[in-house]
């Protein structure tokens, strides 16, 4: 609009007098059609003089000398002490009858897992069945193995025969008879340890299945159906992909404890690797240097598993996080990315801030 003007009528036989006022323009008004003389100055501060002055932590040195001179008293402590009788462990470490009984321990691992597992996830659908028959067979059944102790079942099926000489199979209740085995045949050590293994580690399997499940949040399983998705398919795509989030994490440490667990076995005589070392010492009197042995490997185990663990929970992770969590090596890089000295620090910062055409 134009500049409002205020108009003064004369008195008779004058012209009109012209007073005119001025607004404020709208040109005033808008910072962008300001004169380029009022534009503020935009250019690009240098900080090649700025010091770059790292945060301090000092209670985090303080932390850091205390567990290093921890660290080194128990290091030296284990190297200086003459007891602990490396020589012996080095010479029994990669022992044939040693990686035998680790063998066997990594098969009781791998079989009890796999089914228990297997058994559990059926025991976890019957448990969210709505069927009161498989939801009640279900708690039972985990009910009396998480409130047994795993020892008791060993033997117990390892005992099997003093109940039943014979297994039969056929039609129950009757005398038609297709297969009969002797028990004490059918159930050897390794059998008794694969059962009791599986059914302990399955009820356990069941409930850390079932929370996963119930883990996923309930409006993702109703706008699949309201898309006409298949059972199956919601089940296999949609349910347990997210459930695995939370299945992974308790998962791995079951299986980590059923490692550590088959040690138990040993009151069958069986010949894993705590057995195995249990034979040696007690024939060689060198009880700490083998023990020992069996720590080591049983460490070297868990470790593997846990890096598996880090990476399957990180393919998992996709689906929740934007950005996925730094590997280890990557974590490495960031660290000494970050922890450059100052200097260069303050010369590529320099060098970034520098007016183009300068080097």
């Amino acid at each position: 609009m134009p500049p409002a003007v205020k108009t003064t009528q004369a008195h008779a036989g004058q012209q009109p007098a012209t007073e005119a006022v001025q607004e404020p323009s709208v040109a005033e008004d808008d910072p962008s059609s300001a004169p380029n003389s009022a534009a503020p100055n935009t250019a690009t501060p240098n900080y090649a003089d700025y010091a770059v002055v790292a945060a301090r932590h000092p209670w985090r040195w303080v932390g850091t000398v205390i567990v290093v001179a921890l660290a080194a008293a128990v290091l030296y402590s284990l190297v200086s002490n003459p007891r602990w009788e490396w020589g012996v462990v080095a010479q029994w470490f990669t022992a044939e009858s040693i990686l035998r009984g680790l063998g066997q321990t990594l098969k009781l691992t791998v079989i009890s897992g796999s089914l228990g597992f297997l058994l559990g996830f059926i025991l976890a659908l019957m448990r969210l069945s709505s069927s009161p028959l498989f939801s009640s067979v279900s708690w039972t059944f985990s009910w009396i193995f998480r409130s047994t102790p795993l020892l008791v079942q060993l033997l117990l099926w390892y005992n099997l025969g003093y109940l039943y000489e014979t297994i039969r199979l056929g039609v129950p209740f009757t005398s038609i008879t297709f297969a009969e085995f002797q028990t004490t045949s059918l159930i050897s050590q390794f059998a008794a340890a694969v059962l009791g293994l599986t059914l302990n580690q399955a009820a356990y399997s069941a409930e850390i299945i079932r929370g996963g499940i119930l883990s996923v949040d309930q409006g993702q399983i109703e706008a699949a159906t309201a898309l006409g998705i298949p059972r199956w398919r919601r089940s296999t795509r949609i349910v347990l992909p997210q459930a695995m989030r939370a299945i992974l994490p308790t998962a791995f440490n079951e299986i980590i404890g059923l490692v550590k667990g088959t040690s138990i076995v040993y009151v069958l005589a069986y010949s894993e690797l705590f057995y195995t070392v249990q034979v040696i010492y007690n024939r060689t009197q060198q009880v700490l240097p083998m023990l020992l042995v069996a720590t080591i490997w049983y460490i070297v185990i868990t470790s593997v598993l846990s890096i598996a663990q880090y990476y399957i929970e990180r393919h998992y992770s996709r689906g929740a996080l934007r950005t996925l969590p730094p590997t280890p090596l990557q974590k490495l890089r960031s660290f000494i990315s970050t922890h450059a000295p100052i200097r260069s620090t303050a010369s590529s910062t320099a060098s970034n801030t520098a007016p183009k055409g300068q080097s």
